[in-house]
């Protein structure tokens, strides 16, 4: 039996069943994937744009999985992040606001040292007059010069042909930054709760993304029940569900409390995601 680990949660498997015993501690990254020919990469390119036309997209269950992972593990390499919420002035359609948001990215990646983020798209619910506008949710490791991007953010819709209804209405809501302590990892996972894992609308666009080095990040490392078992010996095992399906090959769930005692357990990961990120800036 192998368990495959994340911050929160161990997954026990039979070897047997899952097949062979993986090759490398560490998995997750998008170093790991292999790479495509250039011209597969056009066929697929071609395939997806081909995809946006035809289909609407959604937040499968494994995407919300992947990004609250890719989140937790990115809050634990930084002190502090940001969370941002970017709405726009009016109606827009889901293709036109995520051109905008690109443009956006572009420019503050010129303009700031290492910027890191990941963003996912929802609909506004709570705004009667634009209800269903697409608005984004991005955390980020920049800090914000408020007054300057929120300007930026602003003239950028308005260069894009998107124009409040009231020529001189600049909603300071538009641009919102939000602190976040990275210690504070409980906090962290309610805004991946509340942002990511309820959003089930429909899009015409791509409903998440991130930079390049936060998909490099490792999310779970593979242990053997020695590792758990730590957690069991610190009453941490807040909930425990025991599969007993025998065609399927996932014999037992583990949710982990998450605090002072039982973070120090996921050193290896924090450490090989640091040293993930200190490879690449050198």
């Amino acid at each position: 039996m192998i368990v495959k680990n994340t911050y929160g949660v161990s997954v026990a498997f039979s070897v047997a069943k899952y097949g062979i015993a993986p090759k490398n501690e560490f998995t997750g990254s998008a170093l790991q994937r292999k790479k495509q020919e250039p011209s597969k990469k056009l066929k697929a390119k071609k395939k997806e744009s081909k995809d946006r036309v035809r289909k609407e997209r959604t937040l499968s269950r494994r995407s919300k999985q992947k990004i609250r992972k890719k989140i937790t593990c990115f809050s634990r390499t930084q002190k502090r992040l940001s969370f941002v919420t970017l709405t726009f002035l009016n109606k827009v359609s889901d293709e036109e606001a995520v051109n905008v948001l690109r443009k956006f990215i572009d420019n503050v990646k010129k303009r700031s040292d290492d910027f890191q983020y990941l963003w996912v798209v929802e609909r506004q619910t709570k705004n009667d007059e634009f209800n269903g506008n697409p608005h984004f949710h991005m955390i980020t490791n920049k800090y914000w010069k408020i007054e300057k991007w929120w300007n930026y953010w602003l003239s950028l819709q308005l260069k894009n042909n998107i124009v409040p209804r009231d020529k001189n209405f600049k909603p300071s809501s538009a641009f919102d930054v939000r602190q976040l302590n990275t210690n504070n990892i409980k906090r962290i996972s309610s805004y991946v709760t509340k942002y990511v894992t309820k959003n089930n609308a429909k899009f015409k666009c791509q409903v998440w993304n991130c930079s390049r080095k936060v998909s490099e990040l490792y999310t779970d490392f593979y242990t053997t029940t020695a590792f758990t078992d730590q957690f069991k010996r610190l009453n941490a095992v807040t909930k425990e569900i025991t599969n007993s399906d025998r065609n399927n090959p996932v014999i037992d769930v583990k949710m982990i409390d998450l605090n002072r005692n039982t973070l120090p357990l996921y050193k290896r990961l924090d450490d090989k995601n640091i040293n993930t990120l200190k490879n690449k800036n050198e």
